[in-house]
């Protein structure tokens, strides 16, 4: 049987060792259009910051190791531009050579990802402006930092912006934040954003709420950003408004796509074509609470979804069980975590909710240096069932987001989350766990 998976980071080579350790007479082939194997895309921000001190740190096995050790044939520099299902054929072009090439398969797995989005704005062809992706290019935001302290625009205040922020400020440069909408982490709540701004004004970041960008102006480097409502000084920009699925390849093979233009799969990564399967960034997931396809690019979703499909496609059969939009941050020493839907989610969906919130220390009141944590619990009006849940500390916020994302999981109610038989020394945790006394304190 001969395989060929497109993309050689978290899917695709989750995928590939599936089938190697389950197909011992299995050919695979994967195809990487850049020159790096398996990195790890979420410690990029942490090299700015000098927290990591070398991109080497984030490969998590090199390209002759899939080589050499496991058998894969893993190329480099293959970029995929078509694929024909009716041939079983993919097409692309050698980046290195520049040379056309064709493969065949008998199954094919799409891991191709998702590019960051650069918006059409005037001025964007300008030295000085970037986006977080690759190891390659953060190397190139490094050398056009230098060694002088730099006024830094973040565009986009969700995930990357802040943990960009966070490390352009503590490698001692000049942070400002520009969002198009009311706050940072649009997938937080106000109420709980606000202490996320509260966070960055402390840290002197200037946050320019509500405002658009309209274009960069400079010579042959960006000097200014553009607003619909002023003119921000910079020497540097990053972009970090969202991601685009790397789904073009596909567009005219009858594949269906979302909305956004991630590939359709079932719970088995099976797109509607035969023999073509997908996971990862550039594919959708279902969303356990929501009871639909949803698109939450994290590199766990990506993991498990490849693992899946590898699974499938070897003959294993496996599912996927979704995802409960689980996910958390370090904003200096605030962690912010969340899990379930949001109250703006639960309006979008028509669900009728309740909330509760509370204020408390992550350990024993009387246990030296306890920490308080924003605890908020969202639960459906009628059945108690759980929704979301966000949580904003300094400590022990981890260990809790876990807790209520399990009970997301296993489709608990706000009741059973009193039940639950936690562990608790003063050192680690209250009688009463946090999550437990902010339920205990809901509506009857």
């Amino acid at each position: 049987m001969k395989y060929v998976v497109i993309g050689g980071d978290a899917a695709g080579m989750s995928a590939a060792m599936q089938i190697i350790r389950n197909d011992k007479q299995a050919e695979v082939i994967t195809l990487e259009k850049g020159p790096i194997y398996s990195y790890a895309q979420c410690g990029l921000p942490y090299i700015i910051g000098g927290h990591i001190s070398s991109t080497d740190d984030l490969i998590a096995r090199k390209r002759e190791t899939f080589q050499d050790k496991y058998g894969i044939d893993a190329r480099i520099h293959h970029e995929v531009t078509n694929v024909d299902p009716n041939t079983k054929t993919v097409y692309g072009q050698r980046c290195d050579v520049n040379e056309p090439f064709d493969i065949t398969y008998d199954k094919l797995l799409i891991a191709t990802g998702a590019d960051p989005l650069l918006p059409n704005w005037e001025g964007r062809e300008l030295n000085g402006i970037h986006t977080i992706k690759t190891i390659p290019g953060l190397h190139s935001l490094i050398d056009d930092i230098g060694t002088s302290k730099k006024e830094v625009a973040i565009i986009g205040g969700g995930y990357i912006g802040l943990e960009m922020a966070e490390n352009f400020h503590d490698a001692g440069h000049h942070v400002k934040i520009i969002e198009q909408g009311s706050q940072l982490a649009g997938v937080f709540d106000a109420d709980m954003a606000e202490l996320i701004h509260h966070k960055a004004k402390e840290k002197d970041i200037e946050l320019y709420l509500n405002e658009s960008v309209q274009a960069f102006r400079g010579t042959e480097k960006v000097q200014e950003v553009v607003t619909d409502k002023r003119s921000i000084r910079v020497d540097i920009v990053i972009v970090a408004v969202g991601v685009k699925p790397n789904t073009k390849l596909v567009e005219q093979t009858g594949i269906h796509l979302s909305s956004n233009g991630a590939i359709i799969v079932n719970a088995q990564m099976e797109t509607n074509t035969k023999d073509i399967y997908a996971a990862g960034d550039c594919a959708t997931q279902f969303h356990r609470i929501k009871q639909k396809n949803d698109y939450i690019p994290l590199g766990t979703h990506a993991n498990k979804q490849g693992r899946t499909a590898g699974l499938m496609m070897a003959g294993i059969h496996r599912t996927f069980q979704g995802v409960v939009g689980t996910a958390i941050m370090k904003f200096f020493d605030a962690t912010l975590a969340r899990t379930g839907i949001s109250e703006k989610e639960a309006e979008v969906l028509r669900i009728p909710y309740h909330t509760v919130k509370a204020e408390l220390p992550h350990i024993a009141s009387y246990y030296p240096t306890p920490e308080k944590m924003q605890v908020k619990i969202i639960y459906e009006a009628e059945t108690n069932r759980l929704l979301g849940g966000q949580i904003i500390g300094k400590s022990g916020v981890d260990k809790r987001i876990d807790v209520l994302a399990t009970a997301l999981y296993h489709h608990m109610t706000i009741q059973d989350l009193e039940d639950l038989d936690l562990a608790y020394a003063p050192p680690y945790n209250m009688v009463w766990d946090p999550i437990q006394q902010t339920a205990r304190r809901r509506e009857h």
